[in-house]
């Protein structure tokens, strides 16, 4: 017997209509890329999105061709979000800091008809667009009068001339809630880059249990900036969650140093965040000097990579902001757990409840996890034994587009498949995971692991260190031994002596790194994680002082 409720799917079209009847006033701002503040409301970027809707139908695209964005975080971009997946198409956004090789082969493995950038990319448009034969449009997301007379790019239009002729009324279509909504490629650090693509379902799905109180706690309450990309997983899906809640949206553009950051979540009220370290590192950096203060800031979720402690101390000690630790993947949507306390916790002294904020967090309801050891079997939630972390849910990938890398799933004794992440991760009695090391960086070292995180947070934990990244060279005696290398604070003296000295006490002896490399810049990705792979290559000369 079937139960005899409406049977309506679950499609991101329903998100901007909720919002434009429920929420039409709540105000979406934006740092533009010519510098000023748009403002407007979740009603105009409903109609305007429908228009983008119009302008696709208009050029006959079929359900499911992919649209593609180079763009920033900002109110055209959050149009072509509801538009392209509303309609039926596919968003499709590529990561603009790519090398361009990389961007045309994505675009073309994708099969984009459309491609819509912010003129900050143009450059890269006219780099890759004789490369990419099967974009049909591209669309500059500025005015008529910005667009360059002679800008060498075929077939390219303002948006606002785009989406100018069209009307603001569109009627969403209804089709299956497992059709595909939005793609991401992950980063191909070995072969080609893969991609995620997500369905109407997962989407929204990902979307209540992001706004969840134990998860990121949105509501029309907040006034929410998201630093984390629209490029990258869809800024953790905060513009869905926004949408689901009413929340007011503030979008930062291209400008993401500290002292713009810090100057919007002032005068926007700003009372929740999201980015990664890296991004909050530059933002504490302006307001220590300068003396500033938090006004309305209570809350930030930082993921895209561990955390250092001496952040979560500076937010939570010097600024009164809580620190929600967060981790998740391209291949996840991307959340899988939040670091939030239990209530048995909340009675913990400060020492003991910062042990616990440290980890990564526990399970979002949707997402399972486990960790499992060389044989394959699951292994017990002691918060000590570290295995390979594994997840299964319904905005799991389960395989990539075109069957790229071939099946990814490894069954359990059930047949049931699980993901498996590539961390090491440790979980304890009360379900809290904690990243120990990514698999293709932990270091062993005479038979013993030794965790790249904890090296790198004690390190920057060190008030001359800027940045910190730890990696494994090759040892005759021991396999490997670890060395740090790091980025000093402007201006500040530090040796390799004092750093070294600086770890007695707080890993054992035998953890210590047996070096310290000092270097101008470590490597970042787009999203603001640390490249080993080109941090190895910028030292593959290097040779370990106790390696002769």
């Amino acid at each position: 017997m079937l139960g005899l409720m409406q049977n309506q799917p679950l499609l991101i079209s329903s998100l901007i209509d909720f919002a434009e009847r429920h929420h039409g006033d709540v105000e979406i701002v934006s740092r533009r890329v010519e510098g000023d503040i748009h403002r407007y409301s979740w009603r105009q970027v409903a109609e305007r999105s429908r228009q983008v809707a119009n302008a696709l139908d208009g050029m006959n695209l079929l359900f499911s061709d992919r649209v593609a964005t180079l763009a920033w975080n900002g109110y055209r971009h959050l149009e072509i979000y509801f538009g392209v997946s509303g309609s039926g198409r596919v968003l499709h956004t590529i990561n603009p800091r790519l090398h361009p090789e990389q961007i045309a082969w994505i675009a073309n493995h994708a099969e984009d008809q459309v491609l819509c950038f912010d003129m900050t990319f143009l450059p890269l448009v006219q780099a890759i667009h004789a490369r990419c034969p099967g974009i049909r449009r591209y669309v500059a997301l500025c005015d008529a009068d910005k667009l360059p007379a002679d800008s060498g790019v075929p077939n390219l239009v303002s948006y606002e001339a785009w989406i100018a002729p069209q009307s603001t009324e569109y009627q969403w279509p209804s089709f299956d809630e497992n059709s595909a909504s939005s793609m991401c490629y992950t980063s191909g650090t070995t072969g080609n880059p893969r991609a995620a693509l997500y369905s109407h379902r997962s989407t929204i799905l990902h979307a209540y249990a992001a706004a969840l109180p134990d998860v990121m706690c949105l509501s029309a309450r907040d006034s929410v900036l998201p630093v984390v990309p629209m490029f990258h997983v869809n800024a953790w899906g905060i513009p869905y969650s926004a949408a689901l809640t009413g929340a007011k949206l503030v979008l930062p553009g291209p400008a993401l140093d500290g002292k713009s950051v810090y100057e919007l979540l002032e005068a926007e009220k700003v009372n929740y965040a999201a980015g990664v370290p890296t991004v909050w590192q530059m933002l504490l950096g302006h307001m220590k000097p300068n003396k500033l203060r938090f006004s309305t800031l209570k809350r930030t979720v930082i993921g895209g990579s561990a955390c250092p402690p001496a952040m979560i101390d500076a937010f939570r000690e010097e600024y009164g902001v809580e620190v929600l630790h967060a981790w998740g993947m391209t291949e996840m949507s991307p959340l899988g757990t939040l670091c939030t306390l239990k209530n048995k916790h909340l009675s913990l002294p400060a020492d003991e409840q910062m042990k616990i904020r440290l980890k990564q967090g526990r399970a979002i309801f949707g997402v399972d996890m486990k960790t499992v050891g060389g044989d394959g079997k699951e292994l017990p939630w002691d918060g000590k034994t570290p295995g390979d972390l594994y997840v299964k849910g319904p905005w799991v990938v389960r395989e990539y587009f075109k069957d790229e890398g071939g099946d990814p799933l490894v069954p359990d004794e059930h047949g049931v498949g699980w993901f498996p992440t590539g961390d090491v991760a440790t979980i304890d009695a009360d379900g809290y995971m904690q990243i120990t090391d990514r698999s293709k960086d932990v270091i062993k070292s005479g038979g013993e692991w030794i965790s790249t995180i904890d090296i790198e947070n004690i390190a920057v934990a060190h008030p001359a260190v800027a940045m910190a990244a730890c990696i494994g060279m090759k040892h005759p005696k021991w396999d490997e031994r670890p060395i740090v290398a790091v980025v000093k604070k402007p201006g500040a003296q530090l040796t390799k002596e004092e750093l070294l000295k600086f770890y007695e006490g707080k890993i054992a002896k035998w953890q210590i790194p047996d070096d310290v490399v000092f270097v101008e810049s470590i490597p970042l990705g787009a999203t603001g994680k640390m490249l080993k792979t080109r941090l190895r290559e910028m030292l593959k000369d290097y040779h370990l002082p106790t390696a002769s």
